[in-house]
């Protein structure tokens, strides 16, 4: 490595096809929490997103969603509030996100936004959502647009996670479910069909090698630890 004197080459980690093999795959179906952000009696987020849980366990994938009521305003409780405890412990069961939300004055609510500032970038040395799945998803009062899930998207790669390709925003959501909170057939549906597919696809593709994908040069350099080789293989939730 003569050529890159700013380089430090015992933390460097060339990738290779190698590097990425599964020698243990997981034997749990994957498993998925599930975010919204709204609290009305008639939430349009929480049965977009009860409809997208429908369709990820026909796809064979365990589900958790969590109801935000009564969780406090980030700062104004202690972390072992119980459901601050609650949505730390779910991002850390799961494997992959879906976080759905209004959007209100052009972004997400502050409902939302509260459940993911309780969140922890780093939590006595586990990160609960770094290399997890992400899909993101927004109703809307009126016609289609796309900031929240633009906006949702910034937040997950803060939160260092991978999300997916494709996104799903429902224009005029109250005209989408019937009486009993079911999505209508419509091209709405048909996306978020696509969405939870690709979900569940990328989740299997990824969540044995999520450590090795999310390992960085930077960080080994700054904790002074050299490469562990192939970190995903020895990932010890394939055994819970």
């Amino acid at each position: 490595m003569n050529g890159f004197p700013a380089l430090s080459p015992e933390y460097l980690d060339p990738p290779t096809h190698e590097k990425l093999e599964v020698r243990r795959p997981f034997a749990h179906p994957p498993r998925i929490l599930l975010l919204y952000g709204s609290l009305r009696e008639r939430s349009y987020s929480r049965l977009l997103v009860e409809e997208a849980e429908r369709l990820l366990t026909s796809f064979g994938a365990e589900t958790r969603i969590y109801d935000p009521r009564g969780l406090p305003q980030p700062d104004d409780a202690a972390p072992d509030h119980p459901k601050v405890a609650e949505l730390r412990a779910a991002s850390l069961w799961s494997e992959g996100h879906v976080w759905c939300s209004p959007e209100r004055h052009g972004a997400v609510t502050g409902i939302f936004k509260s459940q993911i500032d309780w969140l922890p970038l780093k939590s006595g040395g586990v990160r609960p959502t770094q290399g997890r799945t992400l899909a993101v998803m927004q109703v809307n009062a009126g016609s289609q647009s796309f900031n929240t899930v633009n906006a949702l998207r910034v937040l997950g790669r803060w939160m260092r996670m991978i999300a997916i390709p494709n996104q799903s925003s429902v224009a005029k959501a109250y005209e989408e479910f019937d009486e009993d909170g079911r999505m209508k057939p419509s091209a709405y549906y048909d996306r978020l069909v696509d969405v939870m597919e690709e979900l569940v696809k990328f989740t299997l593709l990824t969540r044995e090698r999520s450590d090795y994908l999310v390992d960085r040069y930077s960080e080994r350099k700054s904790e002074g630890r050299p490469p562990h080789g192939q970190p995903h293989l020895e990932d010890a939730r394939d055994a819970s």
